[in-house]
């Protein structure tokens, strides 16, 4: 990807409960209170989860809070929205999802280079409890070896 993409939110969970597989980039469909109030960066992907119905994709408990100066036409934050992808790729996410312990998890919002609100979307396979614990202690041990250099 080229150019400069403005990353809002992103799922700091996802990578923590999930291994990520594959990642796709979706469009989203939005009403306009909806990308003033992500340009603000108020959002939140903490209970969202993404669902196949139809031949199409959503995303559900997504919260995009009310912006602050709209009027009686504000957007309800937590309502289902469709993501846009093209249809090899839903056929393929469908197939995915269908093997057992895949499922679909929005990782983070961005703006595109040409401002568009994207969405991207993993591929994910739950990890276990010993799992995390062993992420965990890679992380600390990263974290500490960034300390050692530092000091140096």
């Amino acid at each position: 990807m080229k150019g400069r993409l403005t990353t809002v939110v992103t799922n700091r969970k996802a990578r923590y409960e999930y291994y990520i597989k594959e990642t796709y980039e979706a469009g989203l469909v939005l009403k306009g209170t909806e990308v003033k109030s992500l340009r603000n960066g108020k959002a939140s992907l903490q209970e969202a989860y993404c669902y196949i119905e139809g031949g199409e994709v959503f995303v559900k408990g997504m919260n995009i809070n009310e912006y602050d100066k709209g009027s009686y036409n504000n957007h309800d934050p937590k309502r289902v929205r469709k993501l846009l992808l093209k249809k090899q790729e839903i056929r393929k996410l469908i197939k995915k999802t269908e093997e057992k312990g895949m499922t679909l998890i929005p990782l983070k919002i961005f703006f595109s280079e040409r401002n568009l609100a994207k969405l991207e979307v993993g591929i994910a396979q739950g990890k276990k409890s010993y799992d995390k614990r062993e992420s965990l202690k890679e992380k600390q041990s990263k974290r500490d070896l960034q300390r050692e250099f530092k000091n140096l």
